[in-house]
């Protein structure tokens, strides 16, 4: 009988030893990590932003498949949130501020613990973006204290799961950034007009550089002449070898009516007649307008179509400044055609 009450005694030490060292962990917690991730802040902190594409990369979907949300109206930027519900409890979250492309606050709570601080820093580095995923909280319960004691610490317990989190957000990312569609629309009329353009040649391998210098200095010339673009920004090809990837092309922006060039200016004025094309459009990055063009020209094979003495262009129809997601720029391509 003694035995048995000395085994109690020293069972009741053992707990009230064991709580008092749990009660005297520390109140406070700053769990994150950190990814570099080879897209824009922009695309990334949309993709954060709102959370109906939490579920894409969520590392807690991937544990627990059979999690219940609900999403409210709002579900981004500052007032959005959202819910779940899954064997552990129940929890929500919402967005407390945001700053574009720069950072996120937003405020977690998880049934009846004191709620928490996730944050998100958005920083430019040499292979994109390093994204910052972190959750601190300055009154950490007891037992939260318990899980995070026997789990090796709460950077232990919580850290594991923001690596997976950002390792599957760059996976997602990526492979969404890559998503193109090339289509063909047929055979239609482009009404023409005039343009300001310069011609220069170029390769596939600065090509990019060398579109964004000629538009760059045609835009320039615009805003100094008080000159209005009417459509959007197009590309004239004179000369295109698929073989080594080199083109001549004239850059050009589309104005309303004829501009009288004067003064020593690079920047010239040139007119384009209505004629009879054949339309494709790529929705995808820029990087796979030469597929989009295989698949114009097959097309016009297949169909024993006639090319004329006019020369292809493509219109970048968005402002790729406007849509920081490649997945989502706009490309026609027109081939004029014999009548």
């Amino acid at each position: 009988m003694k035995a048995f009450k000395y085994i109690i005694i020293l069972l009741l030490i053992v707990i009230i030893g064991s709580c008092t060292y749990i009660a005297v962990q520390p109140n406070s917690y700053d769990v994150k990590r950190t990814r570099t991730i080879n897209a824009p802040a922009a695309v990334l902190f949309g993709n954060i932003n709102d959370y109906k594409n939490w579920e894409a990369w969520s590392p807690w979907v991937e544990k627990e498949p059979d999690l219940q949300f609900t999403y409210p109206e709002q579900t981004s930027g500052v007032g959005g949130s959202y819910s779940w519900i899954g064997k552990d409890g129940a929890g929500n979250m919402k967005t407390l501020a945001v700053s574009p492309y720069d950072s996120i606050s937003q405020e977690m709570q998880f049934d009846d613990f004191p709620s928490s601080n996730v944050y998100w820093k958005f920083e430019k580095a040499d292979n994109g973006t390093s994204v910052i995923w972190g959750m601190k909280s300055d009154s950490t319960p007891f037992m939260l204290k318990f899980y995070a004691l026997i789990s090796g610490g709460m950077d232990n317990m919580v850290g594991p799961d923001f690596e997976r989190g950002l390792q599957k957000l760059d996976s997602v990312t990526v492979k969404s950034m890559q998503i193109y569609n090339v289509t063909v629309k047929g055979i239609t009329e482009h009404g023409g007009g005039f343009y300001l353009y310069k011609t220069i040649n170029a390769t596939n391998s600065n090509m990019s550089q060398v579109m964004g210098q000629q538009f760059g200095s045609i835009g320039m010339f615009m805003a100094k002449n008080n000159i209005v673009m009417n459509g959007m920004p197009f590309t004239i090809y004179h000369e295109m070898d698929m073989s080594n990837g080199s083109v001549i092309m004239s850059n050009a922006m589309p104005v309303k009516e004829k501009v009288v060039i004067t003064g020593d200016s690079d920047v010239l004025c040139g007119y384009m007649p209505k004629q009879k094309v054949l339309k494709t459009t790529l929705k995808g990055n820029y990087t796979h307008l030469g597929k989009a063009w295989e698949v114009a020209m097959q097309h016009i094979t297949d169909n024993s179509l006639e090319q004329s003495e006019g020369k292809p262009f493509e219109i970048y129809t968005n402002d790729s400044g406007d849509f920081p997601n490649p997945s989502d720029w706009v490309t026609e391509i027109y081939i004029p055609l014999k009548e």
